[in-house]
């Protein structure tokens, strides 16, 4: 039962990081395609976990994959968020 629930969160994972991947390539904003790294990565690591019959997630190899999926998401949303090198707001000139 566990090796059908990993399949199904690695799918919807696929399907996210696609989504993602169609919003990147109409905007080329890199917001979308951390996002649809992320997933993607997810997705891989789900499948390779319920491949090799691992049922202790607790090692520090799947903390540090799912470290490097969420501080993707976090970075594209420091990213966003942060001014850009060219924007001085509150400057004339």
């Amino acid at each position: 039962m566990s090796d059908l629930i990993a399949g199904a969160i690695a799918m919807a994972s696929f399907v996210i990081a696609l989504f993602f991947l169609r919003f990147w390539r109409g905007t080329r904003d890199r917001f979308f395609l951390y996002f649809a790294l992320s997933f993607g990565i997810e997705g891989v690591h789900r499948i390779v976990s319920a491949l090799t019959y691992d049922d202790a997630e607790d090692t520090p190899l799947h903390y540090l994959v799912r470290l490097l999926a969420y501080g993707l998401i976090l970075w594209a949303i420091l990213e966003k968020n942060l001014p850009a090198r060219g924007d001085r707001r509150g400057e004339e000139g």
